[in-house]
Formats: C-alpha cells, structure tokens, sequence
C-alpha cells in the first residue's frame, strides 16, 4: 500500500468500512478519517485535492452499499456533533452537527414539543443524510422544515451555507444527491419546527393513535406510534434483530399517473395508493415487490428480504454487495416485467465504478418501461 505524504492528523490506512454502514457488506477503505470538525473536512478535502487523491464522504451509513472492493483513496466519516435549540417566537430552531445522531435530534426537539420531525422518529443514520436524500416518512419530509444547511463547497474549497429553498428538494433527492451530486459536504443543518397540532395523514399511523383512543395527538403520541410501527417492520436498527441488518427501504415509493394506476389496478386486481396534490398517486414500493413473486423472508442465501418487511433487503451473516444488488436487480426487473415500473433503489452506492448491474440498477429518470 503506499505511504500518505503529510497525511492530515487521525488518518488511519485499510480501515474495514462494512462495520460503518448497518447493512454490513463492502471492503476496505485504504485510507480513512473520521472527522470531528468542518475544519478537519475542508482540510482533508484540500489536501486530497492538492495530491489527486480521491475524496469519499459517509455519514452514519444506514443507506449506504459499499463495493466488495472497497474505496481506493481517503475516505471520511463526518463525525461533526453538537446540538442547538432555541426559541424565536412560535418558531423552534433546531441547529445540529451532521454526525449527530439523526433519532437523538428528533427526541430531542419532541421533546419540547416541537412539531415538525415527529413522523421521521426511528430513521437511523446521521443529521448530514438528511438533506441529501430529504429524508421522509408517514407524510413529513426534512425539506418541509429545514432552513439552512452548512456545507463545504468542494468547487471552492470555501465553507457556505445554503437555504432550504436553495437545496432543490424532490422526492427521496435534492441538489446534494442530483444536479450537484459530490460538489458539497453537508457539515451541519438546521431546522425550524413549529408549534402547531400534527397533522396525520397516513392509514397505518392512524390506525395505531386510533387503537389507542388518541383522535387529537401531540408530537410525542405520534413519535411513540411512528416508533412502534417501525420496530414491528425491523426498520428501527438493533443489534439483536437479524433484520435491520439493511439500508431499510430499499426502493423508493413510485409516483405514477393515473392511467399507469389504473393499469396496475387491472394486472392486479385492485392496487393501493396515496393521492398526491398533482393527480398522480404514489404506490407502495412493498405492494409491487409482494405481488412480484417477493414475500416477506424470501431467499435462501445470505441476502433476502426481511421477514418483517418486503421492501427491506438484509444481510442474513456473510452476505457480499454483489448478493446484495443481485437480488435487488432481480426484484427490480420483476416488478417491471409485472407492472410497467422501474424501481428505483434509495441507498447511496459507492466504490462500484462502471459496475454493469450497479448502472442498471441505479439508471436515473426511468420510471416505466417502454
């Protein structure tokens, strides 16, 4: 392996990255730092830019597949803490370090019953993750409440920040993950929260309140029924649970037309949806894959599907990424040859390079099959 010149403090060589990501596949990094502070990333960024040394960033890796090859180069872990809460009005302004982590920030703001993260209780990962996939869940998204985010701009080697309305936010992406993919490391975030009622809107978290007689609920109902259903499907991680050895949901919720609905409709006899304000209606990801041949623990190799959750791809103990996106090009095509859509998968992928399964399976703006 050959020496770093100078390399900047804390760096360490050949450092194993499966046991940083939840799902636990991938090789190694051949140089890696965990970084504490945005001085120690500009700096890490520099110095690998003044040396052609490719630059990789990772967060708490819950949506994150590494390459069994690993990443040639320095990786760096964004370990940035510290959390802020203040109070402007009616409005509750939450400023956290990217490496913080991403549940620890949510309690923390419920827990002052500020209205605006409850439905995002449980996601694992890391404060950086969430403006780079507008991270959602039961009908709330972090670009509903986001104002500003820290970043390091690698076009200008400068630290900056961006406003919320500036970031580009779209379903499961924004400007981080598409249009400026690799130009800014997010350094830290903030939030503005409010302190209105929450506003319930999905069939699953209603049935929960419901069961429990809350037909009026606060942010803390709502985060203990978010929790609660999200440990029934092995998507909260614990070290004691095979099956939130995963990036969680695997594949985004396709928003179709509503003739492509009606055509599902038709293959399947009914199919589920949620409306949305432009007409078109998202589809549950999970239905498509059960009514595709995928049951819930399907497969008998080291990666399957969860036996909680069919949308959730675990790795059983031994698993490589290439079982992994394997199977998940192997459900993708089903569900396309089934139902006329292309599933596209939410976790980050990185180390693969012209990787042909990895390019299809990631092929961007694709949302039916001609």
């Amino acid at each position: 392996m050959p020496r770093l010149a100078d390399p900047p403090r804390g760096v360490q060589p050949d450092i194993p990255l499966a046991p940083s990501t939840t799902l636990g596949v991938g090789g190694s990094a051949r140089w890696f730092l965990r970084a504490t502070s945005a001085e120690e990333v500009a700096s890490a960024y520099a110095w690998c830019r003044d040396r052609d040394v490719a630059f990789t960033v990772i967060g708490g890796g819950s949506n994150l597949v590494v390459a069994d090859s690993g990443i040639d180069g320095l990786v760096v872990q964004i370990a940035i803490g510290g959390i802020d809460i203040s109070e402007r009005g009616k409005t509750t302004v939450v400023r956290a370090g990217a490496g913080e982590v991403w549940d620890t920030v949510v309690a923390a703001a419920t827990g002052r019953g500020a209205q605006g993260l409850e439905c995002l209780s449980g996601i694992p990962g890391t404060v950086g993750g969430t403006p780079v996939q507008n991270v959602g869940a039961y009908g709330q998204e972090v670009a509903d409440s986001i104002s500003e985010v820290t970043v390091l701009d690698c076009d200008s080697g400068e630290m900056g920040s961006l406003r919320g309305s500036e970031c580009a936010f779209g379903y499961r992406t924004s400007r981080f993950k598409a249009g400026d993919a690799g130009r800014f490391v997010v350094c830290g975030v903030t939030y503005e929260l409010t302190d209105r009622q929450p506003t319930v809107t999905y069939p699953d978290l209603i049935r929960v309140l419901e069961r429990q007689g809350i037909r009026a609920p606060a942010v803390a109902d709502v985060r203990a029924a978010v929790l609660s259903i999200r440990r029934s499907k092995g998507m909260v991680v614990d070290a004691t649970d095979p099956d939130t050895r995963s990036v969680g949901s695997f594949f985004m919720n396709p928003i179709v037309d509503a003739s492509h609905h009606a055509r599902m409709a038709s293959a399947a006899g009914h199919a589920p949806g949620y409306s949305m304000a432009d007409g078109r209606t998202k589809v549950p990801a999970a239905w498509l894959i059960e009514r595709s041949g995928f049951s819930k623990g399907y497969g008998a190799g080291p990666a399957g599907l969860s036996s909680k959750h069919p949308l959730a791809i675990v790795n059983r103990g031994g698993a490589t990424a290439r079982d992994v996106v394997g199977l998940a090009r192997h459900i993708q095509q089903q569900v396309a040859d089934r139902f006329d859509v292309w599933l596209k998968p939410e976790p980050t992928f990185i180390g693969f390079g012209d990787d042909d399964l990895v390019r299809n399976l990631v092929r961007a703006n694709v949302d039916s099959v001609d």
